[in-house]
């Protein structure tokens, strides 16, 4: 797991497009380290497999996931994240989807600096699990 920086950025204090840029990095290298468990794999088809977990889609489908289950401090991040104001929105993804991942990003950030990394495994344990079982079905 990243370590976390001694440095201390109130989560709190900063915007939604602000948690969700540190954010997208944290859930990304959770990411990664996931499909690194698995073995060694070729760097086309880990790449792959991270492009899945990281696109908006399935993020999107990751904050309906999750905005029941977390706490209502988390939730409130996740808000904070899915209504910020983004100029742009890449290829691939829809207005709607992309918002959401946007909180997903924001709680994994906001989480981070808020030195919570037993929550964001086990956040990431979760998720993990919700998407085998929605894989299966």
């Amino acid at each position: 797991m990243l370590e976390i920086s001694e440095k201390k950025i109130e989560g709190n204090t900063l915007n939604g497009l602000s948690l969700a840029f540190i954010g997208d990095a944290v859930y990304e290298i959770m990411v990664r380290e996931h499909l690194l468990e698995h073995g060694s794999l070729q760097v086309k088809k880990l790449h792959t497999m991270a492009v899945e977990m990281v696109r908006a889609s399935f993020q999107a489908d990751v904050f309906d996931f999750l905005e029941p289950i977390v706490s209502e401090e988390e939730k409130g991040i996740l808000h904070r994240g899915r209504n910020a104001s983004a100029t742009h929105i890449p290829k691939g993804a829809n207005a709607i989807e992309y918002r959401k991942a946007t909180g997903v990003e924001a709680l994994f950030g906001w989480l981070y600096l808020e030195h919570k990394s037993e929550r964001i495994r086990e956040l990431f344990k979760m998720i993990l699990e919700h998407s085998q079982k929605e894989v299966s079905n």
